[in-house]
């Protein structure tokens, strides 16, 4: 009653005994794919990991840069201002990690907060009636007058450029571990199953169980079990080229790492020039919102005061290099497994399951 192993000398197989072996080389067949994927996946999800924590480092430094222009040169709006900052840095991160939000709107929301601050803290700093729909009307106004000039239209521009490529890797690096997933747990056809136990077991139920297939043997049972697998080859090498595609982006002139680092020279510039143009703002707003509550007597702290660099380039350089040595190794790495797919079947064939270095092996049929 032997479905698979048939053969005319008398055999020690029962058809249980067949069916034991199809669930074992299902088992030891998603185990051997998944030895080969592993080295792969582990390079992939380990380069998502030390892409988030390298940028987040970054994303760090730049928030705790801007912080420090509002602390050092815009002391009387630094303890309101902590919070859009705060938010817009946080956006950003979301960003990269693939929100459903854009660059745009987090650095217009950002300018949207900033306003009511600038306006009262330093362009009219004896402003006291800062009430919930004065504020309202100022946000409102900063989109019709642009209190910031071409300012925040220029940062949106710089970051858009910068942060979308960080943004596609993480992303494609997730769509490569999926992938990898995925063909790690694709079933095996019934046909294919069979093929592997008459390969693998049907020698063990004439007494041979030393013997091993032949290699010509094994790479054909191999490649039409992967032939669903071995189609990915050209989306494979196509997926690498996107990546190192990626990777030059953020290497090339508009890096993710000068963008960011620039984010408080840009807000730093566009509160100068809100400062500059303070009474024509005023005349407006006062038309738009009305006139508020003055103090008695104008406290002049709207003086302009230079912005000291920043002393954390060390923390910045470090973190700079650590980025880029990573892409550089993980894209040497991911161009040496452009034929992956196609080779699947040539790396399952390799080594202790194949008779190499002998005259005699298993054919599917006989020992030749």
């Amino acid at each position: 009653d032997l479905q698979i192993c048939q053969h005319r000398a008398p055999t020690c197989c029962t058809k249980k005994m067949e069916e034991s072996y199809q669930a074992a080389v299902r088992r030891e067949r998603t185990q051997s794919i998944q030895a080969l994927n592993f080295e792969l996946k582990y390079m992939i999800v380990g380069h998502i990991t030390a892409f988030q924590e390298a940028f987040e480092s970054l994303l760090r430094f730049a928030e705790n840069r801007t912080s420090s222009l509002f602390e050092t040169a815009y002391r009387p709006m630094a303890k309101e201002a902590a919070e859009p900052v705060k938010e817009l840095f946080a956006d950003i991160s979301l960003y990269i990690l693939g929100a459903e939000t854009t660059v745009e709107s987090a650095v217009l929301r950002f300018f949207d907060s900033l306003f009511p601050l600038v306006y009262s803290r330093l362009i009219n700093p004896g402003i006291t009636d800062l009430s919930e729909d004065y504020t309202e009307c100022l946000q409102l106004t900063r989109q019709d007058i642009n209190p910031f000039g071409h300012y925040p239209k220029n940062l949106v521009t710089e970051l858009s450029r910068s942060l979308w490529a960080s943004r596609m890797l993480i992303q494609a690096l997730r769509l490569g571990s999926e992938v990898i997933n995925t063909t790690e747990h694709a079933a095996l056809s019934k046909e294919c199953s069979r093929a592997l136990v008459k390969m693998q077991y049907c020698p063990h139920c004439q007494g041979l169980t030393l013997i091993r297939p032949c290699v010509g043997y094994c790479l054909n049972v191999m490649r039409g079990c992967l032939a669903s697998v071995s189609e990915l080859d050209a989306q494979w090498r196509e997926f690498i080229s996107t990546l190192e595609y990626l990777t030059n982006e953020m290497a090339s002139s508009h890096e993710l790492e000068m963008a960011l680092s620039g984010i408080w020279s840009s807000i730093n510039e566009a509160i100068l020039h809100a400062q500059l143009n303070g009474p024509q703002l005023s005349a407006t707003v006062d038309k738009v919102c009305g006139q508020p509550k003055q103090q008695e007597g104008n406290l002049s702290s709207a003086n302009i005061v230079p912005v000291k660099e920043v002393t954390e380039t060390q923390t910045f350089v470090m973190a700079h290099t650590s980025l880029n040595n990573k892409r550089r190794e993980f894209i040497n790495y991911m161009k040496r497994s452009r034929t992956f797919y196609a080779s699947i079947a040539e790396r399952l064939c390799d080594g202790d399951l194949v008779m190499r270095d002998s005259s005699t092996c298993w054919n599917g049929e006989d020992v030749v």
